[in-house]
Parts: structure tokens; C-alpha cells; sequence
């Protein structure tokens, strides 16, 4: 179940502290690549995938194919960047 705080964005209180951090990021950069997520957090590379996949499970992230390096994919937030 997911929260919504009186400003209409969803609580991430339960969450860890690196799936905030990633989430914040993404709500104030929009659609970015892992690797991009690790540069900007300043985070280890598998601390940003798990951050990803918490988010993933609370349908707090959204999941793209990178049509300009189909080995990455872009990350972002629902309703965020064409969603």
C-alpha cells in the first residue's frame, strides 16, 4: 500500500535511506540510466540496484528501454517523463 502525503507525492517513510535518496533524484531530475543514479547519489553501483529494485516492488519506479544504448535501461518516476 502506498501513502500519499498532503502534497500528493507518495510516502517513502519504509523505505531505506538509498531508495529515498534515489527516489529524490529522480523527482527532481527525471529519467536517468543506473549509471547516471550512481554518479548523482554518489552511491555504490549495487547499493543503486538495490534501491531500484525496493522502488520497483513498491511500483515506485518505472522501467524503460534506452533506444540510444539498448544495454542500459532509463529509470523514472511514474507519470514522469511520458508514463
Amino acid at each position: 500500500m502506498i501513502v500519499f502525503a498532503g502534497n500528493g507525492s507518495p510516502q517513502i517513510g519504509p523505505l531505506p535511506p538509498s531508495a529515498k535518496l534515489v527516489y529524490k533524484v529522480l523527482e527532481s531530475d527525471g529519467q536517468l540510466t543506473q549509471k547516471d543514479l550512481v554518479e548523482r547519489t554518489a552511491l555504490p553501483s549495487r547499493t543503486v540496484r538495490y534501491a531500484i529494485g525496493r522502488l520497483k516492488e513498491k511500483n515506485l519506479l518505472v522501467e524503460r528501454f534506452h533506444f540510444l544504448d539498448a544495454r542500459q535501461s532509463l529509470y523514472s518516476l511514474p507519470g514522469a517523463g511520458g508514463a
